[in-house]
């Protein structure tokens, strides 16, 4: 079984999702949704996190994650699991009610958790359920705006004061700026390195060092193991391919360096996929 690549250190940020097994729902009504925010509370106070965002859908839900100590896994595994537990409980279920492993991208605070923050309100208005995020109670939009009282696991202060000293102020842009981005046409995903980092090119590379030998595990998905390396195009223009021998060590590299795949080698070269396989079956020699 596939186990995504974790990168944990204090003050991380991580846009985290986790959804129902098999597509089923993870909430059957508001009281099931109520359990997972007081499992929630209980979470964030006991691993010392910040949640700066949260939406609530039927059958997955969305969290932005402050983790100011290395435990996001072993918070997360408590959060699914006493929710687990609460459901199965009370609707007299038995089993699995989350699909295997959460999903957590690790977020370069400055340059990208503003964004998130809007996209993680909007999902509802994308999925067409509401048409303003002021419709729908079950997101920290409403709290964030003033519309609502703040959990007391939500923390609006980073988030606003991005905005305005001053409260009021900064709520207004706030709703200025998730409105503005209920038009926008590209997503905050375009950048994403590797499935799991989002942030700058320094961001990136740091991120990549904490990997730190991780590259040779093989539970762990190829395009997170390699995050970082350079688009497969990228590494036959950085020389000249025209010479044969160059070109097949730079297939060879590809391949087992950055761990692309025979028929993306090929993509980018413009070749069939068994000239890759016979480049490197013969490296192998």
């Amino acid at each position: 079984m596939a186990r995504p690549l974790r990168i944990e250190f204090p003050g991380a940020v991580y846009h985290v999702t986790s959804r129902g097994n098999a597509r089923s729902a993870i909430f059957e009504d508001d009281d099931d949704r109520h359990i997972f925010l007081n499992v929630l509370g209980q979470v964030v106070k006991r691993f010392n996190w910040l949640c700066h965002a949260y939406c609530l859908m039927d059958n997955h839900y969305h969290l932005l994650i402050e983790t100011q100590d290395s435990n996001l896994s072993a918070g997360m595994r408590h959060l699914n699991g006493v929710y687990t537990q609460a459901y199965n409980r009370k609707h007299g279920k038995d089993g699995h009610v989350f699909k295997g492993r959460f999903k957590s991208v690790l977020v370069e605070k400055e340059s990208h958790l503003i964004e998130l923050c809007r996209y993680v309100v909007l999902n509802t208005v994308r999925a067409g359920i509401v048409e303003q995020p002021e419709q729908y109670r079950w997101s920290s939009y409403l709290p964030t705006i003033g519309k609502a009282d703040v959990p007391a696991f939500l923390c609006t202060d980073w988030l606003l004061a991005n905005f305005s000293s001053s409260l009021s102020e900064s709520r207004r842009l706030y709703r200025r700026f998730v409105k503005e981005g209920m038009a926008a046409s590209v997503s905050p995903w375009a950048k994403l390195a590797g499935q799991i980092i989002l942030g700058t090119e320094e961001f990136i590379q740091n991120a990549k060092e904490m990997i730190g030998g991780r590259e040779t595990i093989r539970e762990i998905p190829r395009q997170q193991r390699h995050v970082g390396r350079p688009a497969a195009a990228e590494i036959f223009l950085l020389e000249a391919v025209a010479d044969k021998q160059e070109r097949n060590r730079l297939i060879r590299h590809a391949y087992g360096t950055y761990g692309y795949t025979l028929t993306e080698i090929a993509q980018a070269l413009g070749v069939h996929y068994t000239t890759i396989s016979k480049v490197i079956n013969c490296g192998k020699k």
